[in-house]
């Protein structure tokens, strides 16, 4: 399968760390996938779970490696810092292994549009001022999320679809939560309506969407735990949002792949 290129790629949530990552879609998505810039969306290594568990498989390894290799042969990577990686704020401006990390930037894309782009914790009323809530919510979404790929791996084995997110599915049979979903974008485009930007680009509640808000433009990257999602610029300024489903090849296949095409690191 020949790989796609585009202008830009945004990402987000990816989570490594913890058991929830789905690293070899991720895998996948990157190895099928160029750009000229890359932006990673904030929650990209999960410190949360680092600090209660440390769970780094060989996979999550290769995805960093992976990154590293697309910064060295030219892809300008841009590392916005969210909750779950919060302490890499510290470093606004440094460059890592030839990625730069930054609190926010600003994308223009070739139409002219200009895109504030943030994780999107700043605008959420529970992650900014209970902390304790907002950690103890992401307890209860990991417990789910680790129900939902045990849950994948028995539809797999029925030969159902294994590609369902059980956490997503919730989101919109819960009220409460498809209310806090409204209440984040409203804030999000609220604040920012006046800031002299046509939009936002950001992730932080794993729900993957592109809408205009009266005039204002939202776009929500996803993540890649339950739905594996992406945003993508075309080379004619056009955004999309591009659901990822994973070409049959197991990490190992894929680092076998990559040992016998690429100069080592």
């Amino acid at each position: 399968m020949p790989n796609n290129s585009y202008r830009t790629i945004w990402i987000s949530d990816l989570h490594l760390g913890s058991t929830q990552c789905q690293a070899d879609v991720l895998l996948d998505f990157l190895k099928h996938n160029d750009s000229e810039k890359l932006y990673l969306v904030g929650d990209i290594i999960d410190f949360w779970s680092l600090s209660k568990k440390m769970y780094w498989p060989r996979d999550h390894n290769t995805v960093i490696q992976k990154l590293l290799r697309k910064a060295r042969h030219g892809t300008q990577i841009i590392y916005i810092p969210g909750n779950h990686d919060e302490n890499l704020r510290d470093y606004d401006s440094y460059v890592f292994g030839d990625i730069t990390v930054k609190k926010s930037d600003v994308h223009t894309t070739v139409a002219g549009q200009k895109f504030l782009i943030v994780h999107g914790d700043e605008y959420d009323t529970i992650a900014r001022y209970h902390r304790w809530l907002a950690k103890l919510g992401s307890e209860s979404y990991d417990i789910l999320l680790e129900f939902n790929r045990y849950l994948r791996m028995v539809r797999r084995w029925l030969g159902i679809q294994s590609h369902f997110s059980l956490a997503a599915y919730l989101k919109f049979k819960v009220k409460n939560a498809v209310q806090f979903i409204s209440d984040y974008e409203e804030s999000i485009v609220n604040t920012l309506r006046d800031e002299g930007v046509d939009g936002v680009i950001c992730g932080h509640i794993h729900h993957a969407e592109i809408k205009d808000i009266s005039g204002f433009l939202y776009v929500n990257t996803g993540d890649f735990v339950e739905s594996c999602t992406a945003i993508v610029e075309h080379n004619n300024g056009t955004l999309e949002l591009v659901n990822w489903h994973k070409i049959e090849t197991t990490a190992l296949d894929y680092e076998a792949l990559e040992a016998t095409n690429l100069p080592n690191p």
